[in-house]
């Protein structure tokens, strides 16, 4: 009786042993995190460049610059694009054959490059500007945009956009677009804009410019 309990004892301990053997082999056989490559980023936007340079040029101002935005934020827009949510006629179509892997690395090219600077152009509503950014507009339950955009206009990865150094018209033109209701992609943004005059979001987006 004692040695088969001895026998039984010694074949449950060769079998978790096997157990935790092949428990083992699996983990270190496990696929290694995924790390998005600038490199292969940069290839996937050969056609990207045309509109949103790379190497320290600022690019046309309806088009926004890409340089230093965060990673995720952009992975979010072009995956915006391509499901519809967010609407533009030629993103969805330079966006159709990514895949999100693809999107990942071409934004790991652009945060790879340093953010540009850039400057308020209209002395006469920089100080309307500075208010509504850093204390938001009282009067409208309009609050301030560094809350999300962080004061020096940096924004949050993953969650709020780098504004500090965009281009004016662009900032002007997308808060418009929220507004109305062209823009749909960010309830929270349709619901600041709604109560934002003309005035208003062309002062807030030409001080944004020159924050860095």
């Amino acid at each position: 009786m004692t040695s088969r309990i001895k026998l039984l004892a010694l074949s449950t301990l060769s079998a978790a042993t096997l157990a935790l053997s092949a428990g083992t082999a699996f983990a270190a056989g496990a696929a290694p995190a995924f790390k998005a490559d600038p490199a292969k980023g940069q290839q996937l936007a050969a056609t990207c460049v045309a509109c949103h340079p790379a190497d320290n040029n600022r690019g046309a101002a309806a088009n926004p610059i890409l340089q230093g935005q965060h990673a995720d934020y952009l992975v979010k827009q072009l995956t915006e694009f391509k499901n519809g949510k967010r609407k533009s006629g030629i993103m969805s179509v330079m966006v159709a054959p990514l895949s999100e892997t693809d999107m990942k690395h071409i934004a790991a090219f652009y945060v790879a490059r340093p953010a540009l600077a850039g400057a308020a152009t209209n002395k006469d509503t920089v100080t309307l500007g500075e208010s509504i950014y850093r204390g938001g507009i009282m009067a409208k339950a309009v609050p301030a945009c560094a809350g999300c955009h962080s004061p020096n206009g940096a924004g949050i990865p993953a969650q709020y956009p780098r504004l500090g150094g965009q281009h004016v018209e662009y900032t002007e033109a997308q808060l418009l677009a929220f507004r109305s209701g062209a823009r749909g992609n960010s309830a929270q943004m349709t619901a600041i804009a709604a109560k934002m005059s003309d005035a208003e979001i062309k002062a807030v987006a030409d001080y944004m410019a020159g924050l860095h």
